[in-house]
């Protein structure tokens, strides 16, 4: 296996991309942190990232969805599904592209990445504008909230019942949407720019509870931090990888080698590893996800 040496000079240069080939979860990835630019070559998107040899994907870096280690490599739970998938298709590498969630569909569909593999719940908003693979994670909903969870706050219900309390979000995120979605004042939501900033938060007073996949609460637990079981009145979720609307040729086949790739024990190994469950996410379709309000 060839492995690409780049300094950290180089990643943080602008210009021309700079590709890591690292071996990751038994296949191999790569990582580009250049600037992307619009317009997409000749072709189509299938054509052309099997001619070039990788995808531009759009990641947040927020475990265990998403994640950049430290020598660079693009890993976390989708990144790796889409990477094995990708690897079945005969596209050896993924490029990553940390974004906000609410520029994932505006730069998808500007042609800045090829796909967005970042655990972008699917909900009927999201499913009107871009294209959806087959399920690939599902995910439950918590809280972080202050040891004891003094407010008890165990639903969006608690939350609405007092005006006083607030819920820190990441502006665009699903649960920014599932309280909007329920009518949650909007003087109730403190948008933070990334999960430790949620628990800082909390942790400053500034907000009550912070609203986050529990996976992820439970990656950035810490003192004086309690992470509630999953709130019983927000519809489950879960993501696929998402593609533009033109592109359903790539859709198509992607979503052929996933369904190879859901049939075997890698599946299982790589969800297992990020604490999914690979049965849950067989056990739903992209159609009762795209309709989850929203």
């Amino acid at each position: 296996m060839r492995r690409t040496e780049i300094s950290r000079r180089q990643l943080l240069r602008g210009g021309g991309a700079a590709a890591v080939a690292l071996p990751v979860a038994g296949f191999l990835a790569g990582c580009s942190f250049t600037q992307p630019g619009g317009g997409q070559p000749a072709g189509s998107t299938l054509d052309q990232i099997k001619k070039q040899g990788f995808a531009r994907i759009a990641i947040a870096n927020e475990p265990p969805y998403t994640q950049i280690k430290p020598d660079g490599t693009v890993t976390g739970a989708e990144p790796d599904v889409v990477a094995a998938v990708l690897k079945r298709m005969g596209i050896p590498e993924i490029q990553g592209v940390v974004t906000p969630y609410e520029s994932m569909i505006p730069g998808l569909n500007a042609n800045r990445w090829d796909i967005i593999a970042a655990g972008l719940f699917m909900k009927q908003s999201r499913c009107s504008q871009i294209l959806y693979s087959e399920p690939e994670i599902v995910s439950t909903e918590s809280f972080a909230v202050p040891a004891g969870n003094p407010k008890n706050l165990t639903s969006v219900a608690a939350v609405k019942a007092d005006p006083a309390v607030k819920v820190a979000v990441l502006p665009g995120g699903f649960e920014d949407g599932a309280l909007k979605t329920q009518n949650v004042p909007a003087a109730q939501i403190v948008n933070i720019p990334d999960g430790r900033s949620g628990i800082e938060a909390v942790q400053a007073g500034r907000a009550d509870a912070f609203f986050l996949p529990t996976l992820s609460l439970n990656s950035l637990k810490t003192d004086g931090i309690d992470i509630t079981p999953p709130i019983q009145d927000v519809q489950q979720t879960g993501s696929g990888a998402g593609f533009r609307k033109a592109d359903t040729d790539l859709v198509n086949a992607y979503d052929e080698q996933l369904r190879a790739l859901k049939a075997s024990p890698e599946f299982d190994q790589i969800l297992s590893k990020w604490g999914f469950s690979a049965d849950a996410a067989r056990g739903v379709t992209r159609d009762q996800l795209c309709a989850v309000a929203g």
